[in-house]
């Protein structure tokens, strides 16, 4: 046996090593170019986009639809990049947080949370509408979306969309993350984000988990768990709201 089918073999024997080894160069990468360029708060957006290019390779060489995942040595990432992980995180994250800051938030806290989801899925239908979609599931679907790309497939798939429409509305939350990502340090200053309350507000406004802890991090990174907090809470109110309430509200508007 050859060195590149024991190497092959072995990485795909141990794909979750793999996958972290993927994502850690990746990330090497990233953040070595932003500091080269002076532009380390954009590292992260810079690696989705690279993380993009990959799983573009993988689907076009296999002619698979899970990106890098579908090349079977690769294929941990899949495991990597799911449900439980990206729960974990989450949860792990959370266990930062102080309860005595969560209590000065108060009602301004979970005021930012409905104006945020209620802000973003107005934004989200009418961006559908104006891209020609005029039935209500798809106008729903793609609004969910915009609240995050978490809420977006679970909107669809509670309402029946079609495949291509829970795909746009994946696309429009990554596209929503990674502007998170990229405004946050050139807006922090201005707008005040600079204590645990400014950064649950923030969380609770825009919610994308992924866009502002990346966001945040570039800022300061000890106010990355409240912001992931409220963005946290932000996603399940989403999940909610939008195939009920915000969906018959949507009816109600376009028949």
């Amino acid at each position: 046996m050859d060195l590149a089918a024991i190497l092959s073999k072995l990485l795909i024997k141990n794909g979750l090593i793999c996958a972290f080894l993927i994502v850690g160069i990746t990330t090497h990468i990233a953040y070595t170019i932003a500091g080269k360029l002076n532009k380390k708060p954009y590292a992260s957006a810079l690696a989705i986009f690279f993380g993009l290019i990959l799983a573009y390779i993988g689907g076009i060489t296999t002619g698979g639809h899970k990106g890098l995942a579908s090349i079977p040595m690769f294929a941990g990432i899949g495991f990597m990049g799911g449900g439980m992980l990206r729960d974990f995180a989450i949860t792990a994250t959370a266990f930062g947080v102080e309860l005595k800051e969560i209590k000065k938030c108060g009602f301004v806290g979970v005021l930012a949370l409905f104006l945020g989801i209620i802000s973003s899925f107005v934004v989200g239908v009418i961006l559908a509408f104006l891209w020609g979609y005029t039935d209500v599931v798809s106008l729903v679907t793609i609004g969910a979306g915009v609240v995050t790309l978490i809420v977006g497939p679970v909107t669809g798939t509670a309402l029946g969309a079609s495949s291509e429409v829970i795909t746009l509305s994946v696309a429009a939350g990554v596209v929503k993350s990674v502007a998170i990502m990229i405004l946050t340090p050139l807006l922090a200053n201005v707008c005040g984000i600079n204590n645990p309350k400014s950064a649950m507000v923030y969380g609770g406004l825009l919610g994308s988990t992924s866009g502002t802890s990346a966001g945040m991090a570039a800022v300061n990174p000890k106010l990355v768990p409240y912001a992931a907090m409220c963005a946290t809470f932000y996603t399940g109110l989403g999940c909610l709201m939008c195939p009920s309430i915000l969906f018959l509200a949507t009816k109600a508007i376009f028949g």
